[in-house]
């Protein structure tokens, strides 16, 4: 009998992650981690929206055929990545701006979320692509009972490991 990771790998990837550089591939690495834990299949590529704007483009638009049902984009410094997927496609987008050198961040952070009216991105926390990866999961948890329990039994370790930090520190 074939495990369920096996069935998984098997299927086709329902979260896409992408980033602009192999330089944020440092970042992005922590969503794929949470991903394979939780048994969740997903794609990974870089793909630039300045330096690549074609293959881009036709990334954007082929993630539906392909059974995407979730993306999460990294970029860093102008960031505009996580926008211009999202201006191509209805599926929905998580933002994940990436440390830059000069402005830490907030740059990125402020290119995903200005995004215009109609043109939704969702936006976590600079390097954040665990959250990222966490909310593709309860997105992804609305219509799989699976992913939905991976979901419910993070939330209880994260409970557990609170309440075991608590008591080794009361001990004290």
């Amino acid at each position: 009998m074939e495990s369920e990771v096996e069935i998984n790998k098997k299927n086709k990837p329902l979260v896409g992650i992408i980033m602009g550089s192999d330089s944020d591939l440092k970042v992005m690495n922590q969503a794929s981690e949470f991903l394979d834990k939780n048994h969740v299949p997903y794609e990974m590529q870089i793909v630039s929206a300045h330096r690549t704007p074609e293959l881009m483009f036709e990334y954007a638009k082929s993630t539906k055929k392909r059974g995407l049902r979730v993306i999460i984009a990294g970029a860093g410094g102008s960031a505009h990545l996580p926008g211009m997927i999202a201006s191509l496609t209805t599926l929905p987008v998580i933002g994940v701006p990436i440390e830059s050198h000069n402005l830490k961040g907030i740059d990125s952070l402020l290119s995903i979320v200005q995004m215009p009216t109609g043109i939704p991105v969702a936006c976590v926390a600079i390097n954040g692509s665990i959250n990222a990866a966490i909310l593709a999961c309860q997105i992804l948890a609305l219509s799989s009972k699976n992913i939905s329990t991976y979901v419910e039994e993070y939330r209880k370790n994260l409970h557990h490991s609170v309440i075991k930090k608590r008591e080794r520190m009361n001990k004290k």
